[in-house]
Protein backbone atom coordinates (compact mmCIF):
# COMPACT_ATOMS: atom_id res chain seq x y z
CA UNK A 1 0.00 0.00 0.00
CA UNK A 2 1.14 3.54 -0.67
CA UNK A 3 1.23 6.13 2.10
CA UNK A 4 -1.89 7.75 0.64
CA UNK A 5 -3.71 4.40 0.56
CA UNK A 6 -2.72 3.67 4.16
CA UNK A 7 -3.92 7.10 5.28
CA UNK A 8 -7.20 6.84 3.39
CA UNK A 9 -7.92 3.39 4.82
CA UNK A 10 -7.27 4.63 8.38
CA UNK A 11 -9.38 7.77 7.87
CA UNK A 12 -12.24 5.69 6.46
CA UNK A 13 -12.27 3.27 9.38
CA UNK A 14 -10.64 0.37 7.52
CA UNK A 15 -8.20 0.08 10.41
CA UNK A 16 -7.24 -3.59 10.01
CA UNK A 17 -5.64 -2.81 6.65
CA UNK A 18 -3.28 -0.35 8.35
CA UNK A 19 -2.03 -2.28 11.39
CA UNK A 20 1.12 -3.51 9.64
CA UNK A 21 1.97 0.09 8.77
CA UNK A 22 1.86 1.59 12.28
CA UNK A 23 5.25 2.21 13.90
CA UNK A 24 5.77 0.73 17.39
CA UNK A 25 6.25 4.19 18.92
CA UNK A 26 3.47 5.90 16.94
CA UNK A 27 1.08 8.47 18.39
CA UNK A 28 -2.53 9.23 17.52
CA UNK A 29 -3.64 12.60 18.77
CA UNK A 30 -7.35 13.40 18.54
CA UNK A 31 -7.43 17.15 19.15
CA UNK A 32 -9.46 18.19 22.21
CA UNK A 33 -10.34 14.54 22.91
CA UNK A 34 -7.56 12.02 23.49
CA UNK A 35 -4.02 10.81 22.77
CA UNK A 36 -2.91 7.23 22.14
CA UNK A 37 0.78 6.41 22.44
CA UNK A 38 2.29 3.22 21.02
CA UNK A 39 1.12 0.83 18.33
CA UNK A 40 -0.90 -1.38 20.70
CA UNK A 41 -2.76 1.58 22.24
CA UNK A 42 -3.64 2.80 18.76
CA UNK A 43 -4.83 -0.66 17.67
CA UNK A 44 -6.89 -1.01 20.87
CA UNK A 45 -8.63 2.30 20.14
CA UNK A 46 -9.12 1.31 16.49
CA UNK A 47 -10.86 -1.87 17.65
CA UNK A 48 -13.13 0.16 19.97
CA UNK A 49 -13.99 2.67 17.24
CA UNK A 50 -14.40 -0.14 14.71
CA UNK A 51 -16.96 -1.84 16.96
CA UNK A 52 -18.99 1.36 17.01
CA UNK A 53 -18.75 1.63 13.21
CA UNK A 54 -20.18 -1.89 12.95
CA UNK A 55 -23.15 -0.92 15.13
CA UNK A 56 -24.25 1.82 12.72
CA UNK A 57 -24.42 2.43 9.00
CA UNK A 58 -21.45 4.57 7.99
CA UNK A 59 -21.01 6.82 4.99
CA UNK A 60 -17.44 8.09 4.65
CA UNK A 61 -16.60 10.62 1.97
CA UNK A 62 -13.01 11.60 1.21
CA UNK A 63 -12.95 15.15 -0.10
CA UNK A 64 -9.20 15.71 -0.48
CA UNK A 65 -5.96 13.79 -0.22
CA UNK A 66 -2.77 15.84 -0.14
CA UNK A 67 0.59 14.07 -0.09
CA UNK A 68 4.04 15.64 0.16
CA UNK A 69 7.01 13.46 1.08
CA UNK A 70 6.30 11.77 4.41
CA UNK A 71 3.13 13.80 5.09
CA UNK A 72 -0.37 12.84 3.93
CA UNK A 73 -3.48 14.86 4.76
CA UNK A 74 -6.99 13.49 4.32
CA UNK A 75 -10.12 15.52 4.85
CA UNK A 76 -13.66 14.38 4.51
CA UNK A 77 -16.92 13.64 6.22
CA UNK A 78 -18.53 10.75 8.04
CA UNK A 79 -22.24 10.24 8.47
CA UNK A 80 -23.53 7.68 10.96
CA UNK A 81 -27.05 6.29 10.62
CA UNK A 82 -29.14 3.94 12.72
CA UNK A 83 -32.51 2.71 11.50
CA UNK A 84 -32.26 5.13 8.58
CA UNK A 85 -31.87 8.17 10.85
CA UNK A 86 -28.75 10.31 11.16
CA UNK A 87 -27.26 10.04 14.63
CA UNK A 88 -24.03 11.87 13.90
CA UNK A 89 -22.22 13.80 11.19
CA UNK A 90 -18.52 14.63 11.44
CA UNK A 91 -16.25 16.78 9.30
CA UNK A 92 -12.68 15.63 9.78
CA UNK A 93 -9.10 16.23 8.79
CA UNK A 94 -6.33 13.73 9.56
CA UNK A 95 -2.66 14.63 9.22
CA UNK A 96 -0.35 11.62 8.87
CA UNK A 97 3.38 11.71 9.39
CA UNK A 98 5.27 8.66 8.13
CA UNK A 99 8.76 7.52 9.12
CA UNK A 100 11.50 6.47 6.68
CA UNK A 101 10.10 2.90 6.61
CA UNK A 102 6.74 4.25 5.34
CA UNK A 103 5.05 3.46 8.65
CA UNK A 104 2.70 5.85 10.43
CA UNK A 105 4.64 7.82 13.03
CA UNK A 106 1.93 10.32 14.00
CA UNK A 107 -1.74 10.83 13.24
CA UNK A 108 -3.30 14.13 14.25
CA UNK A 109 -7.08 14.09 13.90
CA UNK A 110 -9.33 17.12 13.88
CA UNK A 111 -12.99 16.13 14.16
CA UNK A 112 -15.88 18.59 14.18
CA UNK A 113 -19.27 17.13 14.99
CA UNK A 114 -22.31 18.86 13.52
CA UNK A 115 -24.88 20.11 15.97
Amino acid sequence: MTKSEIAKAFSNGEFEKTYDFIAENAEWIVIEEDKFTGKQAIIDNCEKVGSYFKSVTTDFKTLNTIADGNIVVINGTAEFLRDGKRISFVSACDVYEFNDQDNIKTVTSYCIQSK
